[in-house]
Order: C-alpha cells, then structure tokens, then sequence
C-alpha cells in the first residue's frame, strides 16, 4: 500500500515546488494536484453537483494550472510521483493535453499519474463548449485520442464525436505505453465500462460509495466482459486517517491511498502534514 496526499494549488498556501519537496522527504509516494480552469460567478451547479452541498471554497476558482504546479512539483524531486488528481479531460483539447501529459512524464523521469474525471460544474463546461450530457462520450474518444498520440508513429482516430487526422505528435512518454490513468468516480456500470475499456485504476472518494460492494460489482462486470479483475488498480482520493478504514482498504485490495491536506496557511498546511505523516509510519507495508 502506498499513501500520498492532494491538495488544491493555489498563491495562499505553500509553493507546489516546497511541498512537493515536503511531502517526498516525509516519505510519501506521491503529490496530487486537482483542477479546475474558472468558476462562473453563476454558481448554478451546487458544490460537487449534489444538492444541499455547502457553498463552493474560494479557491476552486484560484488553483494555479495543474501542469504548471505538477512540473514545478517535478522539478523539486526525484522520486515523488506527480498526480493529476484529477483532470477535466472533457475541458480540455486532447491534443494539447496528450502532449502536456507525455512532456511531463519524459521530464519527471516517468514519474507522471494521469488521474482523470468526468468533471461536475455545469457551468464551468457550458464555457468551454461541453454540454454536460456529454462529457462521459467526450472523455472516453479524448482518452482513446491520446493513447493513439502516445503510441503511435502516425496517429490516426476515427470516433462518433471527435476525428484526428494522420498526425506526427512526439514526444511519446516515458512510461510505456503511457502513464497509469487512473479514473476517479463513483461506481456505476457505465463508470466501470469506461475503466474497463481505457483506464487502469478505479479511484473513488470513499464518503460517497460503498466500497466493497462497488469493489465486488466492478470485478464482475470486469469477468464478463473478459478482462482480468486483477488487471485493474484501486485507489482513494479523500481517505479518512483511521486504523479501522486502512484496514478495510487492504481487506478490499486497495494500493493507493490519497490524503486530503488543510486548504489553509503554509502552517496549517505544515501541520496537516505533520498529522498524515505519524499516520502513515504505522500502516506502511
């Protein structure tokens, strides 16, 4: 089991490039960085699209560029893995963003995680074209896209909603035959399909899923549509630092288990830290 922690980069709190630092020399495996590129003063779509949610935290809407923090990250390290966690790929050009993902990975030295997600503000997608109903479609061709920008000599793809003609695009990634992408969402069927199809780990946030029952139903529907369940990674975004919650992970198979830290002064942060860092030394493999 490996443990890492999340936190929203922003000017507030401590620089991407010293956490990053931070967080290795205390011996986590990893840094995750969420995203979002606005928020629309709107606010039509409740906090994580689930009704009654408390009002959105200012710095949604004042996180640094995920890219750009995770290469400040990468520069400060050497054996840190550097996670989008996650990225709004349904946002985002695929071209662009497949070179972004392989430029980060040759620089880090094959350190890169591509965590990925569907995305929930309404709005924020509405501005970049996206109609929600189809950011699940999008995501998956975008996805389908990239791994043919990373693999191939020529890059061809021919989806329902997106077309890429025979294209040079280099550089290719480091880590073959690309980085792990890791998607993280509720379970569902249609969650799990596109898992099973693109992606190699499953990454909830477990306050909105049951794990072993969602853990059991992605490794049936795995079966029978003829991929290996033990092919499939799981993950954690937002775990909970009890003994009796690391327990159930590792009965249930998870190996990455991500930390959430204070959004709050560098202190606040240092000490958040501090806090995940005691945790961590009892539960380490």
């Amino acid at each position: 089991m490996n443990f890492g922690v999340s936190v929203f980069p922003t000017a507030a709190i401590i620089r991407p490039d010293d956490l990053a630092k931070d967080v290795e020399d205390r011996g986590f495996a990893s840094l995750w960085f969420p995203e979002h590129s606005h928020i629309p003063t709107s606010r039509a779509t409740p906090w994580g699209g689930r009704e009654g949610a408390p009002p959105l935290p200012k710095y949604y809407a004042e996180t640094f560029d995920q890219f750009v923090a995770l290469t400040a990250a990468a520069a400060s390290t050497t054996t840190l893995r550097l996670g989008a966690g996650i990225s709004l790929v349904a946002q985002r050009d695929p071209i662009w963003l497949a070179k972004q993902v392989a430029s980060i990975d040759v620089l880090s030295g094959g350190r890169f995680e591509f965590g990925i997600g569907y995305g929930w503000n309404k709005e924020e997608m509405a501005q970049h074209g996206v109609r929600y109903g189809d950011r699940r479609a999008l995501l998956r061709e975008k996805v389908l896209m990239m791994k043919e920008l990373w693999t191939a000599d020529v890059a061809i793809f021919k989806g329902e909603l997106l077309e890429l003609e025979p294209t040079w695009a280099w550089p290719k990634p480091l880590q073959r035959p690309h980085p792990p992408i890791s998607l993280g969402s509720a379970g569902g069927p249609r969650t799990f399909a596109d898992i099973i199809e693109f992606c190699d780990t499953w990454m909830p946030i477990p306050s909105r899923t049951d794990l072993a029952t969602k853990v059991a139903e992605l490794r049936k529907q795995s079966e029978a549509s003829g991929r290996d369940p033990d092919s499939i990674g799981l993950g954690v975004f937002g775990a909970r630092p009890k003994d009796e919650f690391i327990d159930l992970l590792r009965e249930l198979g998870f190996e990455t288990v991500i930390f959430s830290l204070r959004q709050d002064e560098p202190e606040a942060v240092n000490t958040s830290l501090d806090e995940y860092t005691a945790f961590i030394q009892r539960h380490r493999d």
